[in-house]
């Protein structure tokens, strides 16, 4: 494989020798159980028996084997050509293993039943979709959105509020100074690209803060925009949600009534509306009216001491809402009278969308966790970060995957028998000296890198662990195992972080990737790595091997 030589001290140079990587003894071992000189049954039979792949998946492989696709090339003509011709050799099952197109870690088909209601799934959402970068001063672009479907999200937000001459809608993050995009130019991107990643349907969460005439015209444009695309519910309510495979290919709108709006109109008594939002960003007041900056961007604010009704429920507002807009509104979503726990009440005849900061969602498991799960059964609860993310980070999602399993009320926090054991083991990683410059790491010699691996889910399963670090070398070898007991596995996401050790400063980032426990494929497995934004990298990639005791 060659060597590497680094500069230091100016004149000298040191060269670095960078080994082979050679299959680990676990692989060869695997090699000569399979056979695979005997043709594609010596395959088959390791990828049923080892790697533990049903029959169906078992000719997927074969089949994408057998017409060279997937990055085999040659090594999968030798593995499951024709005879007579060359056998495969060990480096052939090596490169097939070690492919994570060819031999993933978790099945990149969809194998759930997808027939159950909407509110039965973890759902894709994206947060403010439209901004390009921060929450203050950035601008808003359809760009963001198309990147957003691309990567498969099955939620956009758009914050809609009136323009400079409040005859049209612009796009963007009100009570800020983010720079406005219009309606029409998000909506066509999201006709565009809403099924480029996934089939299943897209839901539109409109942020309303318009005046009915306006809202009129967004039922036009969203009409005329997606056609056939768009799904028209029912006038009679549902207590129940359609299911996500009955709803292919469809977009559907979730909203809320637009209270926000109004409360900016009566809050001319104390401020000149129409400066009210200038004075607003000039005071240093960047965020959304009506909202507490410290804890949430004011959506669907929850107030504990708030005892009035629904605006959905007065009379006055159906009066004032386009009849047009109210009539596309799949998802409905308001502000629920009364304290926390009657806003997590079940309606049985009815559905709905609540809306909670990610603090108050933190407040509500620690004191209502059992409500929050029974809720989360039929209605769609949606958590979004708080207020003072400025730079649009993401918030934790465990607190809100723990509290949301279909048909099992429990205490995430209990102490619970051990139900499963994931045994993992880490052969070795691959790909940086391809994706990153010889000095990205260290000016003046090879990466030291190391593995993290651990379980996030309920508490009792937390853990994170190390290998040792692997000096000066961009082909690391480690070949380590680690065990993880697990008390509830459904809820259990397998963390994999790579770092590279740096003695004198912060260690570089060299990686990541989580899977989720319970769609891990038994078996030495390719785990492909991602970037600190999520985007996986060309060539870097892990080989690990995942038991189930």
């Amino acid at each position: 494989m060659g060597s590497y030589a680094y500069k230091y001290c100016m004149c000298f140079t040191r060269k670095f020798r960078s080994p082979a990587a050679d299959p680990p003894p676990d692989v060869r071992a695997a090699f000569l159980s399979a056979a695979c000189s005997s043709g594609d049954g010596g395959l088959r039979r390791f990828l049923a028996q080892a790697q533990g792949e049903d029959p169906a998946e078992v000719d997927r492989i074969l089949a994408l084997l057998n017409g060279g696709g997937g990055g085999g090339g040659g090594i999968a003509a030798r593995l499951v050509g024709p005879r007579p011709g060359p056998a495969p050799s060990l480096d052939d099952f090596f490169g097939f293993l070690f492919s994570a197109d060819l031999n993933p870690p978790i099945s990149t088909q969809v194998h759930h039943d997808m027939s159950a209601p909407f509110s039965h799934y973890y759902i894709y959402t994206g947060h403010n979709s439209y901004l390009t970068g921060n929450q203050l001063n950035s601008d808003s672009s359809d760009i963001p959105i198309i990147k957003a479907l691309q990567r498969g999200v099955r939620v956009i937000e758009l914050d809609m509020w009136p323009n400079s001459a409040k005859n049209n809608i612009d796009i963007l993050h009100g009570g800020t100074l983010t720079a406005p995009v219009e309606i029409i130019k998000c909506l066509k991107s999201i006709k565009e690209y809403a099924f480029c990643a996934s089939p299943y349907p897209l839901v539109i969460t409109l942020e309303d803060h318009l005046t009915p005439d306006l809202q009129a015209k967004v039922a036009e444009m969203l009409v005329k925009t997606f056609g056939n695309l768009l799904y028209i519910p029912s006038s009679d309510p549902i207590n129940e949600f359609p299911s996500p495979e009955s709803l292919m290919k469809k977009i559907i709108i979730s909203t809320k009534p637009p209270q926000e709006y109004k409360k900016f109109l009566k809050s001319k008594d104390n401020q000149n509306i129409n400066g009210g939002l200038a004075n607003l960003a000039e005071e240093g007041s960047l965020r959304r009216i009506d909202s507490n900056a410290e804890e949430s961007d004011g959506k669907d604010e929850l107030d504990d001491q708030d005892e009035d009704s629904s605006d959905e429920d007065d009379p006055k507002f159906q009066q004032d809402t386009a009849c047009e807009y109210r009539e596309l509104i799949t998802i409905h979503a308001g502000k629920p009278k009364g304290h926390l726990k009657d806003a997590l009440k079940v309606d049985p005849n009815k559905v709905r969308r609540l809306s909670l900061s990610e603090t108050q969602l933190a407040k509500a498991t620690a004191s209502h966790g059992a409500d929050v799960i029974r809720f989360t059964q039929k209605n769609i609860l949606r958590v979004y970060p708080k207020g003072t993310r400025i730079n649009s980070s993401n918030y934790d999602p465990m607190n809100a995957w723990t509290h949301g399993p279909n048909g099992e009320v429990f205490d995430p926090n209990a102490s619970m028998p051990v139900k499963k054991t994931l045994k993992v083991k880490v052969y070795m990683g691959d790909g940086w000296r391809m994706d990153f410059s010889k000095t990205h790491f260290d000016t003046f010699s090879p990466p030291d890198f190391y593995t993290r691996v651990g379980i996030a889910g309920v508490r009792a399963d937390c853990v994170m662990k190390k290998t040792r670090t692997i000096e000066d070398q961009w082909v690391p070898v480690w070949d380590e195992e680690f065990t993880f007991p697990l008390t509830v596995p459904e809820l259990a996401v397998l963390r994999i972080e790579v770092h590279e050790y740096d003695m004198s400063e912060k260690h570089d980032f060299g990686g990541q990737t989580c899977l989720p426990v319970s769609e891990l494929k038994q078996g030495i497995r390719a785990v492909p790595l991602h970037d600190r934004r999520g985007t996986r990298y060309k060539s870097v990639r892990l080989l690990m091997r995942f038991d189930f005791l």
